[in-house]
């Protein structure tokens, strides 16, 4: 008997499930399709195999093998783009300016995330005004924690107590990175990191395990924090990972009084540098009163409007230009 003569001894709705079907020696061999039957079902279309081809006179023994189509995995979230901001220098700005951008980045339409990887000094709590709370875990990932503005954020703020300090050897530091941006973080297209100063182990591990996307250098512009900033440029460049620009804060104060704009730290010294060093350079961020009082505060700058917002938006917007030209 061939598969066609198994099939035919079948009801049509059992027949129509039938894949192949084979008679050696007196063995019976028939392989079904079960999909979309439960496990009741499907004991039961064995049972009603096992019987009906089992009744023929040259059959001796049946065996039946199901299979179904697997369902398809749901998809995956695409893996964040990585921009790393960076500095060679502590106290130029770095988490304001980082803080900043994912806000003026999200309120252009972008899903942004922000990782504060300064596990000595984290920030990004106070800036964002997620200050106390603490991130949930699935399957041994975290959340990241919402914030007002739009942006979510991991910091080792939110995994420590409040003034405790945090004294770990770089393995330590390094590992903490990893579980900061290996997170769970859902739709989220972009993630800022927010890297401490310097090049030491947080710079490395970033660059060997979560290699960026891209980096922004920030500095004032003084020499010895130029110096640092350059070392910083050097560190990504030189790790293949490129430099999207230079960005020049506390640039320009203006008096509250009679408005006159004086240059405290000087003026110029980071375009310099990045015609220099062959860096592109994004922009200014002036020196003002109220971007310090408004980071303190949980406002960041760039969820408001005025000049200040202005400055952060348009530094912002060169860096949507540059991933979507890298998109492409």
């Amino acid at each position: 008997m061939d598969q066609e003569g198994l099939k035919a001894r079948l009801p049509g709705s059992i027949a129509a499930r039938v894949q192949s079907a084979k008679l050696s020696d007196g063995t019976a061999t028939l392989v079904l399709d079960v999909s979309g039957l439960d496990a009741d079902a499907r004991a039961g279309l064995e049972a009603a195999v096992q019987d009906i081809i089992g009744a023929a006179d040259e059959v001796t023994s049946v065996r039946v093998a199901m299979m179904a189509d697997r369902a398809p995995a749901p998809p995956q979230p695409a893996k964040p783009r990585v921009i790393a901001i960076g500095s060679g220098k502590g106290g130029v700005g770095k988490s304001t300016l980082t803080a900043n951008l994912a806000v003026a980045l999200a309120r252009m339409g972008r899903k942004v995330g922000v990782v504060d990887a300064d596990i000595y000094g984290p920030s990004q709590p106070t800036i964002l005004a997620n200050t106390g709370e603490r991130p949930q875990a699935e399957d041994q990932k975290l959340i990241p924690v919402p914030s007002k503005w739009g942006v979510s954020v991991l910091s080792m703020g939110h995994l420590v107590e409040p003034g405790r300090a945090i004294a770990w050897r770089g393995p330590m530091a390094g590992n903490a990175l990893g579980q900061l941006i290996d997170a769970h973080w859902g739709d989220t297209e972009l993630l800022l990191v927010d890297l401490p100063p310097g090049t030491g182990d947080v710079q490395l591990s970033m660059l060997q395990k979560h290699k960026p996307d891209g980096a922004v250098i920030i500095s004032t512009p003084q020499d010895l924090a130029l110096i640092d900033a350059q070392r910083a440029a050097n560190l990504f460049d030189g790790g293949k990972v490129p430099v999207i620009g230079l960005v020049e804060n506390m640039a320009g104060y203006a008096c509250p009084h009679c408005g006159e704009i004086s240059d405290p730290f000087g003026r110029g010294g980071v375009e310099a540098a990045a015609l220099k060093g062959d860096f592109t350079f994004l922009g200014r961020i002036p020196l003002a009163l109220e971007i310090r009082e408004q980071s303190d505060a949980g406002t960041p700058t760039a969820a408001g409007d005025g000049p200040q917002a202005d400055a952060f938006a348009r530094i912002a917007a060169q860096i949507a230009d540059w991933l979507d030209g890298k998109a492409t």
